[in-house]
């Protein structure tokens, strides 16, 4: 009988995506899905695959939890849409309310929802210049703060700018305060103290501070490379923003909801921002996100000015409300912490036998090791990174990269994994990379 390949299920369907989605639409994993639960994903093929990517930080409530979708079903037997300028209904404000109550912003707080992070962001700058009546924004090396116009230009990686702009005027770039890249040969406190001697001379040699709207930065990196920034340095922040009457924005969007191990990333600072931005995993995987601010600041917005068409659509603030109580009622954030120490004790074992790690970072659930030549932080491993993530989908095990050059490990597992699901994942992890370095 004469052999017949036969196209599996999951190869027919990237066969269809090459045929009518465009090439700009990325690739970050070599897996489909056709149902989820949990941590698990069932692959077209009928295969379960382990979720350390969460759908890039949107599950850490799982995929589908019972609660979002109950929400989901019946707010959608009731009202589905009529844009929140044109007809105001409840479910908006229950929603604020409830990240008012998890999330103040100081005395007094207020809340405009959006569809995106981007779109947070974007709308963040506006009130910022408004409130302001300035024009420039600060923002960092390393940073991801979307992909539309102003938020793409906030973003530092170059690969995802490729011939976009020109770019939004009146923003300025500092460098990170990345201890690994940058402090080498200094203890972290010595390196701490020197970048914030850099950041006020940047300051004051790069833009005038009284011209300045704000200052955005994610206290944890994400696309970055999970990096968290110092508390000193976050503290000199808000010093120079209170002393130039600069406006402190932090985005918040992939490190919130419990990531970090806390409802914020900035909980862990001792600091109150002005502006965050929020979207992710605050929806339980539904398309929704928010700025919040002192209320001062977000009434400075001009009636009409910012919103559009579906931010708050009713579907999607009914699935946020649900996930949000669903949050409390499972203590997401002491679920942030287990799942954080559980990676970090694994990946610090893990790099005593593997030196091409070149250190295990992060905050609470959001962990990630870099992958270097020779403890080189300037000999980024991107080459290694790509052949784990390769070997590691071929057993069922979905990863993510991060990192400007994509040498960056990062785990984004929904923080309701189950202990034996988790070790699982961290099992072929490590035995994937010992196989690829050559210790196995």
């Amino acid at each position: 009988m004469e052999h017949t390949d036969v196209m599996s299920a999951s190869a027919a369907l990237f066969a269809r995506r090459k045929e009518v989605v465009t090439n700009g639409v990325g690739v970050f994993n070599p897996s489909t899905a056709v149902s989820a639960k949990g941590a698990i994903i069932m692959d077209a093929d009928g295969r379960e695959l382990i979720d350390f990517g969460g759908g890039i930080g949107v599950l850490n409530t799982g995929h589908c939890p019972e609660p979002v979708v109950r929400a989901i079903r019946e707010q959608s037997e009731k009202l589905i849409h009529t844009c929140f300028n044109v007809a105001t209904y409840e479910v908006y404000m229950e929603l604020a309310e409830q990240l008012i109550e998890i999330l103040p912003h100081g005395e007094k707080t207020k809340v405009m929802l959006t569809c995106t992070g981007a779109e947070s962001v974007e709308n963040a700058i506006k009130i910022a210049r408004q409130a302001t009546k300035r024009q420039a924004v600060i923002c960092f090396s390393d940073a991801f703060h979307g992909r539309t116009m102003m938020a793409m230009t906030l973003t530092a990686k170059p690969a995802y700018k490729l011939n976009c702009g020109p770019f939004a005027p009146e923003t300025y770039r500092f460098r990170f305060p990345n201890h690994f890249r940058y402090g080498r040969n200094l203890s972290y406190d010595d390196f701490v103290e020197r970048e914030i001697k850099l950041l006020r001379e940047s300051l004051m040699a790069t833009v005038d501070p009284n011209n300045c709207a704000a200052i955005i930065v994610e206290p944890v990196q994400g696309e970055g490379g999970f990096v968290p920034m110092p508390q000193a340095y976050m503290k000199e922040l808000r010093k120079i923003c209170d002393e130039f009457g600069i406006l402190l924005i932090l985005d918040e969007v992939q490190s919130g909801f419990g990531r970090t191990g806390e409802w914020a990333a900035f909980h862990h600072y001792d600091v109150v921002p002005d502006l965050t931005t929020w979207a992710k995993s605050m929806g339980g995987g539904m398309p929704i996100g928010c700025v919040m601010g002192k209320a001062e600041i977000m009434d400075a917005a001009a009636s009409g000015t910012i919103g559009g068409t579906y931010p708050g659509n009713p579907v999607c603030a009914a699935a946020a409300l649900a996930n949000i109580q669903y949050m409390k009622e499972i203590d997401i954030n002491a679920l942030g912490r287990k799942v954080g120490k559980i990676c970090v004790d694994r990946f610090e074992d893990l790099r005593t036998r593997c030196p091409e790690i070149g250190e295990v970072r992060g905050l609470g659930a959001m962990i990630a090791f870099p992958l270097v030549k020779n403890n080189d932080p300037f000999q980024p491993d991107s080459k290694l990174c790509a052949d784990l993530m390769a070997s590691c989908a071929k057993r069922g095990l979905i990863l993510l990269s991060a990192g400007t050059h994509k040498n960056v490990i990062r785990v984004l597992s929904p923080l309701v994994i189950s202990d034996e699901v988790l070790g699982k994942g961290l099992d072929i992890i490590e035995e994937e990379l010992l196989r690829l370095t050559g210790r196995a």
